[in-house]
């Protein structure tokens, strides 16, 4: 998670909302990692988990990852649960909940209905003070600063 919340780190930098994700083999390896890039690209596409999933399914050359992990800084979104689900993601462990947008333990809840054909195993609230630190602080400098 450290290092998930280090790419979220870089992304408020880059002026894009602090989220992180990092992609862990089954031999414990970092394979991808990402933070979000939505404005950068113009693309309401580029969550991080989206971007740490491409780059991880290129680097094994197939569309899907049984038996890795995946570590975000904030509960994913139903976008980024559906892309979860579809790769065959077997642990996901996010940090901050999300009860405006997220889609795994609150709002669609994606990984319960029954046209989900993968569930991964979810661990949530790891580092979450310091992920919802990041979201909060980097809000609040926004509403600050008129943007």
């Amino acid at each position: 998670m450290d290092q998930a919340l280090s790419e979220a780190r870089a992304a408020a930098a880059r002026g894009e909302v602090p989220v992180g994700a990092v992609v862990v083999s089954p031999s414990g390896t970092v394979v991808a990692a990402a933070g979000n890039r939505t404005r950068e690209l113009n693309d309401p596409t580029a969550h991080a988990e989206v971007l740490a999933l491409r780059a991880a399914c290129a680097a094994a050359g197939s569309e899907r990852l049984p038996g890795h992990h995946l570590y975000v800084t904030l509960e994913p979104c139903p976008m980024c649960a559906a892309a979860i689900s579809f790769a065959r993601i077997a642990r996901l462990y996010y940090g901050a909940g999300d009860p405006k947008s997220g889609g795994v333990a609150q709002g669609a809840r994606v990984f319960s209905h029954p046209q989900c054909h993968h569930a991964p195993e979810v661990y949530d609230g790891i580092a979450a003070k310091e992920a919802e630190k990041l979201l909060k602080g980097f809000f609040a400098d926004r509403r600050e600063s008129g943007c």
